[in-house]
């Protein structure tokens, strides 16, 4: 698997992040201890497994369940242990009998929820008489100001104040105790090459709930009479050191980021120069523009004056087509009179009566009309008629 930011996977966090998530096991594991017997332990969420390796170090059995499939195999895996198993099982519908379990752990798992009531009612069910259940949870609080900038934690559904926790866990656990969980300096002495027992001195275990990192509820139906403050201290480390080189690391990350932020402003100095080039040409094209504009004007009104005078001379064209038209007519009539006249001039040359009278000298001499019509072309005709 890998690190997605929310589900802590073993060698892929760094140490605070790591410790922060184990410590809560190595209370619950100190829990188990007090409660006179071997413990059956079922934890919630368990994610990679690697807590739920923990308590099983000293319990009579160990359960693990998850939602996802990947984190079950990764569990299933990495922790073999004949007292150990993990299945796929859901936190608000617990696949065991009533009264399985001496000890339940449910970390970080019930703001993922948006029935986080159901969970503890489910836990309350399967917990046995004087057992102990575990929930811890961010402080909304702190993490409404811790991410500020990046917004709320898309993974979680519902994230608790102090009051809201302590009321949600006192429903189905009347005896429950919030505790807080915050990461504070310590300095130890321990011997490097034994593995000699530890002594605790914790000077003020104090600090206002809001303030707080995490809470973590220990619910029970009765009091827990061994409960005391626990203080964790992860592979023995020089923290002030380890701080150092974060801050190294920090500072390495201002130095990249300050790079970045000379180049991106180099970037934006090229970018603002292409500006600048680009607004130049966009003033040469607007004036280009409105210089075609203007002559698209100039155009549009020659054209339509050239239009005006197109049909000025199409109303002539039509004016002499139709006086060439009515003259064709009346040419026309004239041609078919003249061959009527023809014809009547024909008839009449023929005419019996014609001939007599020419016979005895009387009469029209048509022989000479015909020779003026000839020599005329016919506009003689045209001209008497």
């Amino acid at each position: 698997m890998e690190f997605t930011g929310e589900r802590v996977i073993p060698g892929q966090v760094e140490p605070d992040l790591w410790a922060e998530h184990l410590s809560r096991y190595r209370f619950a594991a100190n829990v188990a201890k007090h409660l006179g017997r071997a413990a059956d332990v079922l934890d919630i969420g368990c994610g990679a497994g690697y807590g739920t390796a923990v308590l099983a170090e000293g319990a009579a059995s160990a359960i693990g369940i998850d939602f996802a499939t990947e984190a079950i195999e990764y569990a299933r895996a990495n922790y073999p242990r004949p007292n150990l198993r993990f299945a796929l099982g859901s936190a608000t519908d617990l696949p065991f009998p009533d009264a399985s379990f001496d000890l339940i752990t449910a970390f970080e798992v019930i703001e993922h929820l948006a029935d986080g009531a159901r969970l503890l009612a489910e836990a309350r069910r399967v917990l046995r008489s004087g057992g102990i259940l575990l929930v811890s949870t961010p402080n909304r609080t702190y993490y409404a100001e811790a991410r500020a900038e990046q917004g709320p934690n898309p993974f979680h559904v519902h994230e608790f104040t102090y009051e809201e926790f302590t009321n949600a866990v006192a429903v189905d656990f009347p005896a429950a105790v919030v505790l807080l969980q915050n990461h504070t300096d310590s300095f130890c002495f321990y011997d490097p090459q034994a593995a000699l027992p530890c002594d605790a001195f914790i000077e003020a275990a104090s600090g206002a709930p809001a303030d707080a990192h995490f809470f973590l509820a220990v619910c029970s139906l009765k009091p827990v009479e061994h409960l005391r403050n626990f203080l964790y201290v992860p592979a023995a480390t020089n923290l002030l050191r380890t701080r150092e080189r974060h801050i190294g690391l920090l500072q390495n990350e201002v130095r990249a980021l300050k790079l970045a932020i000379g180049e991106l402003q180099a970037d934006l100095q090229e970018a603002q120069a292409e500006r600048d080039t680009m607004i130049a040409k966009f003033d040469e094209l607007k004036l280009h523009l409105e210089e075609q504009n203007r002559w698209a004007l100039r155009l549009d009104q020659e054209l339509k004056q050239t239009s005006t005078d197109l049909t000025a001379v199409v109303t002539a064209l039509d004016t002499a087509e139709n006086t060439v038209v009515e003259r064709t007519r009346w040419a026309q009539r004239l041609d078919r009179e003249l061959n009527h006249c023809r014809e009547l001039l024909r008839v009449i040359k023929t005419s019996y009566w014609l001939r007599l009278g020419q016979a005895f000298g009387l009469g029209p001499n048509l022989d000479a009309t015909a020779i003026g019509e000839a020599e005329n072309g016919g506009s003689g005709h045209n001209k008497n008629v």
